[in-house]
C-alpha cells in the first residue's frame, strides 16, 4: 500500500478498509473459506510509516518500493500517491507481476493511462480503479431508483459538489497543497471529472460531449509549512455533460464554495415520472403523483416549504463503508482470477473526460467525445 500516510489513503483505504477487513477475519468465500489480508506499507516518510505500523499492528513497512515488489507473498499493489508519482510505480508493479488497485486519476494524461492499460492487459493481472462514490448509500439508492424505472424518461441531472478549502494563512488547508499546483498533477477538473465520468456512466449513460469552464478563483495559497505559493491549478469547474439518450447533466465542482445543502455533494435527477435528490448517504424523492403546483408570484413571499414536499428513501438494507465494499469486490476478483469491472480502462475514460473538459475551457467551445467516453 503506497501513499497511506496521506489523509485519504490512511483513513479510507488503510484504516476503514484493509485493516477493518483484516480485523474482521477477511472476506468470506462461498465455500466457507476466507481471503485473509495483511497490509505492507510503503512510502517516503519512514517516521510516519513506522508510527502507523506500530499503532495498527502492521508487521512490515519500507521506503524501498523495489524491494517490496520483489517479495512473492505481497500479491497486490495499491497506489494512493500524488498523481504525478503514480504511473512509474504502477508500471514497476505490473512488471513484478502484481495485481494493481489504484486511486484516480490513474495517470497525468490519457496517453499515460493507455500505457498502463496496455501493460496490465499484456501481463494478465487483475487491475482496478477506485470508484468509491457509486458504492456509497445515497448513490446506491439512486441506482436502485433508476433500475426500478422510478423516473420514467430521465431528462436531466444537476450536481453540486464542493466546499471551502482554507487558503492556509488564516486556517490550515484541508487538502494537500499539491492539489493546487498544475505542475504536480493538481486541479479540480483532473480530480473530479474522473469521478463524474464513472458516476454518470454507471447510473445514466456514457458522456458524448462536454462544455466546461475551469477557473482558479484563489490565486495564492499557503502550504503545509506555512509558505505562500502560487495556485497554478484550477480550483473550480462549471460543466455541461451531454449523455447518451439525450440526458443533460450539469455539474459544478468547486473548492471555493460555501456549503448550503445537506451534503458536500448532491445530485438532482429529474424525469417524466419523478425526481430525486441524492447525496453520499441520503436520497429524497418526489414522484409525479405528489408533485405540487408552484405558482410564480414575485409580489408575495413564498409560503411553501418545498423541501418538506420530498420523501426520504428508507435505509431498508445495511450499507457499509463504500471504500471497503469495493476493496472486498476487488479482493474477490483477484482470488477468482477474473476481471474487475472498474478497471484501468475505466480510469482512462475518466481521464479522457477531464482532458476534454480542460480543452473545452481553454478553447471556449463544446468538445465531442467520438463514440462517447466509453
Amino acid at each position: 500500500m503506497n501513499g497511506v500516510t496521506g489523509r485519504m489513503g490512511y483513513h479510507q483505504h488503510l484504516l476503514r478498509s484493509v485493516l477493518a477487513i483484516r480485523d474482521d477475519g477477511g472476506v468470506a468465500l462461498d465455500d466457507g473459506g476466507r481471503i485473509q489480508v495483511e497490509p505492507v506499507l510503503v512510502g517516503r516518510n519512514a517516521d510516519k510509516l513506522a508510527r502507523i505500523a506500530d499503532q495498527h499492528g502492521v508487521s512490515e513497512w519500507s521506503t524501498d518500493l523495489d524491494a517490496l515488489l520483489a517479495e512473492d507473498d505481497a500479491r497486490i499493489y495499491f497506489d494512493t500517491q500524488a498523481t504525478s508519482e503514480r504511473k512509474k510505480a504502477i508500471l514497476k508493479a505490473v512488471a513484478a507481476g502484481k495485481h494493481v488497485y489504484t486511486e484516480k486519476p490513474v495517470a497525468s494524461s490519457v496517453a499515460e493511462g493507455e500505457e498502463l492499460v496496455r501493460a496490465a492487459e499484456s501481463s494478465g493481472i487483475t487491475h482496478g480503479v477506485v470508484h468509491d462514490k457509486i458504492f456509497l448509500p445515497g448513490l446506491r439508492k439512486l441506482k436502485r431508483l433508476v433500475e426500478a424505472g422510478f423516473f420514467g424518461r430521465i431528462l436531466s441531472v444537476r450536481g453540486e459538489f464542493g466546499y471551502w478549502v482554507f487558503e492556509g494563512d488564516l486556517l490550515p488547508a484541508q487538502r494537500p497543497s499539491w492539489n493546487y499546483r498544475a505542475e504536480d498533477g493538481g486541479g479540480v477538473v483532473l480530480d473530479m471529472f474522473c469521478h463524474w465520468n464513472y458516476v454518470l456512466e454507471n447510473l445514466f449513460g456514457p458522456v458524448r460531449a462536454v462544455t466546461a469552464k475551469a477557473v482558479t478563483h484563489i490565486p495564492e495559497r499557503w502550504d503545509e509549512q506555512g509558505r505562500r505559493y502560487d495556485a497554478t491549478a484550477d480550483d473550480a469547474a462549471y460543466a455541461i455533460f451531454e449523455l447518451e439518450g439525450d440526458v443533460i447533466a450539469q455539474i459544478n465542482s468547486s473548492w471555493a464554495v460555501r456549503v448550503e445543502r445537506k451534503e458536500l455533494v448532491e445530485f438532482q435527477v429529474d424525469g417524466t415520472h419523478g425526481s430525486a435528490v441524492a447525496g453520499l448517504f441520503g436520497c429524497r424523492v418526489q414522484p409525479r403523483v405528489r408533485t405540487p403546483r408552484p405558482t410564480w408570484n414575485p409580489d408575495e413571499p413564498t409560503t411553501e416549504d418545498f423541501r418538506a414536499q420530498w420523501d426520504e428513501v428508507p435505509d431498508n438494507v445495511v450499507f457499509g463503508n463504500g471504500f471497503r465494499a469495493q476493496w472486498e469486490q476487488f479482493l474477490l476478483d483477484v482470488h477468482h482470477g477474473r476481471p474487475h469491472p472498474y478497471d484501468l480502462a475505466a480510469g482512462v475514460r475518466g481521464l479522457r473526460l477531464a482532458e476534454a473538459g480542460l480543452a473545452s475551457s481553454a478553447q471556449g467551445r463544446r468538445i465531442e467525445l467520438p463514440g462517447g467516453a466509453a
